[in-house]
C-alpha cells in the first residue's frame, strides 16, 4: 500500500481536515475515560496499556457521521488520546508521597502542574528527535505501525470499492469487540463486587522449614495486558515468577521463624526481602538496556540537530508535509517558559519544610537535573518506543535510576542533618522524579504517534500540538482519580488506610519511595539489592547469548518484574500472553487472518478498559457508602463455592470471548 503522503500536493495539504475542534473534543473525551482506566489498572497491576488503537477505532466510528472527516483527523484524535496510556505512568512515582506520609492526598494544582509541565517538556524534547528516530531510522515502531494500519483500514484507503466497504465493516466490528470486551470485563468485576465471584485465589503451604504458594489473579485486565505484551515477555515474566516463588521465597522463609498464618508468612518475606532482590535485578536490567541504546541515541540526536541547522539555513522550505515540526526556536522558547513555573512549583513545595533555608540551591539543582536527565530519558524512551513499543518500554526502570540519581544529588546539595529534613528531602526527590518521568513517558508516546503520522501522511507539528492538548486533558483527570482511589482503597504500605481492606499495590511507587528513603536515610539493604544485581547480570548474559546464537530474546526487565511484582498480577499476565499467542496461531489458519489478529488486540484493549473503568466506579461507590462491599449478596461462608465457580467460569469466559472474536473475521 503506497504512503498517503505520496498523493499530497503543496496546495491539497493546506486544505485538508486535520487539526479540528471536534477532533480535539473527541480526543479529550476518550482521554478522560482511558486515563481513569489506566490509573486504576496501573496502581493495581503495575502495568499501563497503550490507548492509541482503541482510540483510533472509536474515533473512526464517531467521525464517520461527518462527511468531511479524514484519516488525518482520526489520527489527531488517537494522538490526543494516546496521552492516557503514557501520562498515567505518573502513578509509578506520585503515590510515593502518600506512602511516606508527606501527603494525605493529591493536591490538585501540585499534581496537575507536575503532569502538565513534565508532559509539555516531553513533547518539546522529542521534537528534535523525530527526524533521526522516525524518518531517518529503521526502528520498527510496532504500536505506531499497528495504529497506522488500523487507520488505513478504517479509512478504506487503497483498493476497490468492495475493499473499502470491507474496511468500514471491519471498523464497525472492531468497535463492537471493544465494547463487548469492556462489558464482559466489567460484568465479571460487578459479580466480584457483590461477592458472588472472586478475583483472587491463593493457596500457600509449608515444605519443612520453607513456605511458598501460588496466587492467581482472576482479572480480565491481566489477560488483556498479557495479550498486548506478547509471549516473549510472558515467558520471561514466568521465569521471574519461578525465581521468586520457586527459589527465593522458599530459601528466605527457611531463615525465619515461621508464623501460624502461612500466607502472611510467605507474603511478608516476599514483600520485605524478595522485592529488594527484584529491585536490584530491575536496576541492572535497566542499566543494560540503556547501555545498549547509548550509541544509537547519541547518533540520533546529532543527526536531528544537523537536520535542524539545514532548516534554519533556509534549505527546508520545500520539505514535504510529513517533515514539518514545531520550529526549533519555538521548542527552545516553550521549554524555557516551562522551566519558570517549574522552578516556582519546586520552591513552593519546599516552602515551610525543614529545607526552607536551602531552597535556592535545591531548586537550581533540581532544574538542572530536570533539563539534563529529561533530555537523556526523552532520547532513551523515544528509542525504546521505536524498538519495542510504548507499552513494553521499561519506564519503571528509568524511574528507579532517576530517583536514585535525584536522591544522591540532593543529598550532596542539602546534606540533611535531622530526620525531618531527611524526610523532606525524600519527598522532594520523589517530586522531582515525577516531573522527569512525565518527560520520559510523553517523549516515548510522541515518537510512536509521529511514526503513525508519517505512515498516513500527517503533519508532525499538528500532532505535536494535539499531544499537548492530550497532556492537559490527562493532567486534569489524574489528580481527582488518584484522590478517589486513595480514599477508597489506599496504597499498600501507606500510613493512610482506605475504606477497604484491599489496598492497591502500586508496586513501582512502593519501590521508588523505598529506594529514595534508603539512599537519603542511609539504611537501604544493599546486600539484597546486590544479590538481585547478580541475578540481573545472569539474566542479561542469557539474553545476550540467545540474541547472538538463536535470534531470540529473554527480556531482562520482564524477568526482573516477574520477581518484583505480586504473583497475583504476573501469573495471569503470563496466561494472557500464551492465550494471545494461541489465538493468533488459530486465526492465522483461517480467512482474513490480519483482521482477526487486529480484533484480538481490540478485544484485549476492551477487557482492560472495562475493568479499569469499573474499578474507578467501584471506588466512587465505596467512598460514597463507606463500605467495602456496599451491595454484597453473599458472605464469607459462600467463599468456598465462589472459589470453585470462579476457577471454572473465568477460563471458560476467556475461551468463549476469543472464539467469538476469531469467528467474526471470516464473515467479512
Amino acid at each position: 500500500m503506497a504512503s498517503v503522503s505520496d498523493a499530497l500536493t503543496p496546495t491539497a495539504r493546506d486544505r485538508r481536515v486535520e487539526l479540528t475542534v471536534r477532533g480535539i473534543i473527541l480526543g479529550a473525551l476518550i482521554t478522560v475515560v482511558f486515563t481513569a482506566a489506566n490509573v486504576y489498572v496501573g496502581l493495581k497491576v503495575g502495568l499501563t496499556f497503550a490507548s492509541s488503537i482503541p482510540a483510533a477505532v472509536i474515533s473512526m466510528a464517531v467521525l464517520r457521521a461527518f462527511r468531511t472527516s479524514t484519516i488525518w483527523e482520526n489520527n489527531i484524535v488517537q494522538t490526543v488520546a494516546s496521552a492516557a496510556g503514557t501520562l498515567s505512568s505518573i502513578i509509578f512515582v506520585l503515590p510515593g508521597l502518600v506512602m511516606i506520609g508527606w501527603w494525605t492526598g493529591f493536591p490538585f494544582w501540585y499534581s496537575f502542574a507536575i503532569c502538565a509541565i513534565g508532559g509539555i517538556l516531553g513533547v518539546m524534547y522529542s521534537v528534535p528527535l523525530r527526524r533521526a528516530m522516525v524518518t531517518g531510522s529503521d526502528l520498527p515502531y510496532p504500536e505506531g505501525i499497528a495504529a497506522a494500519e488500523v487507520l488505513k483500514v478504517g479509512a478504506g484507503m487503497g483498493g476497490t470499492d468492495a475493499q473499502r466497504a470491507a474496511a468500514i465493516a471491519e471498523n464497525k466490528l472492531g468497535l463492537a469487540v471493544v465494547i463487548w470486551g469492556a462489558l464482559v470485563g466489567a460484568a465479571y468485576g460487578i459479580l466480584v463486587f457483590v461477592r458472588v465471584l472472586l478475583d483472587d485465589v491463593g493457596r500457600f503451604a509449608r515444605f519443612g522449614a520453607s513456605a511458598t504458594g501460588i496466587d492467581i489473579g482472576l482479572q480480565f485486565a491481566l489477560i488483556g495486558v498479557g495479550h498486548l505484551v506478547g509471549v516473549t515477555v510472558g515467558v520471561a515474566m514466568l521465569a521471574g515468577i519461578v525465581l521468586s516463588w520457586g527459589i527465593l521465597v522458599p530459601i528466605m522463609t527457611a531463615h525465619h521463624a515461621a508464623l501460624p498464618d502461612v500466607a502472611a508468612f510467605a507474603n511478608g518475606v516476599w514483600r520485605r526481602e524478595v522485592r529488594l532482590v527484584g529491585a536490584g535485578a530491575i536496576a541492572v536490567a535497566a542499566l543494560w538496556s540503556l547501555g545498549r541504546l547509548a550509541g544509537p541515541v547519541v547518533g540520533g540526536v546529532i543527526s536531528s540537530l544537523a537536520a535542524g541547522r539545514e532548516r534554519r539555513a533556509g534549505r527546508g522550505a520545500e520539505l514535504p508535509i510529513t517533515e514539518r515540526d514545531i520550529p526549533f526556536n519555538t521548542v527552545i522558547l516553550v521549554s524555557i517558559v516551562c522551566l519558570l513555573p517549574l522552578g516556582a512549583l519546586l520552591a513552593s513545595f519546599l516552602g515551610g519544610t525543614p529545607l526552607t533555608g536551602q531552597i535556592v540551591p535545591l531548586v537550581l539543582g533540581a532544574l538542572a537535573y530536570t533539563v539534563v536527565a529529561g533530555l537523556v530519558v526523552a532520547a532513551v524512551c523515544g528509542y525504546m518506543a521505536g524498538l519495542i513499543g510504548s507499552s513494553n518500554s521499561p519506564v519503571s526502570g528509568l524511574a528507579i535510576l532517576t530517583v536514585l540519581g535525584a536522591a544522591l544529588l540532593l543529598v550532596a546539595v542539602a546534606r540533611p542533618g535531622d530526620p525531618n529534613a531527611a524526610k523532606a528531602l525524600v519527598a522532594y526527590a520523589l517530586f522531582v522524579t515525577a516531573v522527569i518521568i512525565n518527560v520520559a513517558t510523553i517523549s516515548n508516546d510522541n515518537l510512536q504517534d509521529l511514526k503513525t503520522g508519517q505512515l498516513v501522511g500527517a503533519t508532525p507539528w499538528r500532532q505535536q500540538v494535539a499531544l499537548i492538548f492530550g497532556v492537559i486533558f490527562g493532567a486534569l483527570v489524574i489528580p481527582p482519580v488518584l484522590n478517589l482511589l486513595n480514599h477508597s482503597f489506599g496504597f499498600a504500605g501507606s500510613p493512610i488506610h482506605g475504606i477497604t481492606n484491599q489496598p492497591l499495590s502500586a508496586p513501582q511507587a512502593t519501590l521508588i519511595s523505598a529506594l529514595a528513603n534508603g539512599v537519603i536515610a542511609g539504611d537501604l539493604n544493599w546486600h539484597l539489592i546486590g544479590i538481585g544485581a547478580l541475578i540481573g547480570l545472569g539474566i542479561v548474559a542469557i539474553d545476550e547469548i540467545l540474541r547472538r546464537t538463536a535470534n531470540r530474546q529473554f527480556p531482562p526487565l520482564a524477568v526482573a518484574l516477574g520477581i518484583y511484582l505480586p504473583m497475583s498480577v504476573t501469573l495471569m499476565v503470563v496466561v494472557g500472553a500464551f492465550a494471545g499467542k494461541a489465538y493468533n496461531s488459530w486465526v492465522s489458519r483461517g480467512k482474513n487472518p490480519g483482521v482477526a489478529v487486529r480484533l484480538g488486540i481490540l478485544l484485549a484493549s476492551g477487557l482492560i478498559v472495562g475493568e479499569g473503568l469499573l474499578g474507578v466506579a467501584k471506588s466512587g461507590l465505596i467512598a460514597a457508602t463507606s463500605k467495602e462491599f456496599p451491595f454484597a449478596v453473599a458472605g464469607d461462608s459462600f467463599e468456598p463455592v465462589a472459589t470453585i465457580v470462579s476457577l471454572i467460569a473465568f477460563p471458560v469466559i476467556v475461551f468463549l470471548l476469543y472464539r467469538w472474536a476469531g469467528r467474526l473475521a471470516p464473515r467479512l
